[in-house]
């Protein structure tokens, strides 16, 4: 005879553990997204419109500078003269080589401006610059 009861194992409840581990990563990863996915709109810049161009692909770490119509310079909501852009630039490169630069210039800003900026970048040795442009049907930054 078998005296002893039989017991039946318990139904696993909700795994909690998992759930948060689950949950962080999700947040992780789109938090790690925004930061790669901002662009730097927030400034009132009117781009120049093209019939031609297309949109490329936004390369990860891609270093904005904003020129407005007065022909100020912004990177980062910080705004900068000459020699500060200058020494901004050259840390990124020797930190980063090869950072790409996308130039977003107001069409009212000074051609001179846009020039010395370039110069700047590439005196710091950086090669890869795109302009920002507007697409004139569909009104849609591209560079």
């Amino acid at each position: 005879m078998n005296f002893k009861k039989r017991r039946t194992a318990p139904e696993p409840g909700f795994q909690l553990a998992p759930m948060v581990d689950i949950i962080f990563l999700l947040l992780s990863f789109f938090v790690a997204s925004q930061i790669f996915s901002q662009w730097e709109t927030s400034i009132d810049i009117k781009l120049p419109t093209v019939s031609t161009g297309e949109q490329p692909e936004r390369l990860p770490g891609e270093i904005i500078i904003n020129v407005l119509a007065d022909g100020s310079t912004v990177v980062n909501n910080q705004a900068f003269d000459a020699e500060g852009l200058s020494s901004l630039l050259t840390r990124i490169v020797d930190l980063f080589p090869g950072q790409p630069v996308l130039i977003r210039a107001d069409r009212d800003a000074r051609y001179e401006t846009v020039i010395k900026i370039l110069d700047l970048c590439r005196q710091a040795q950086i090669w890869n610059v795109a302009f920002a442009t507007l697409d004139a049907a569909q009104s849609t930054p591209s560079s």
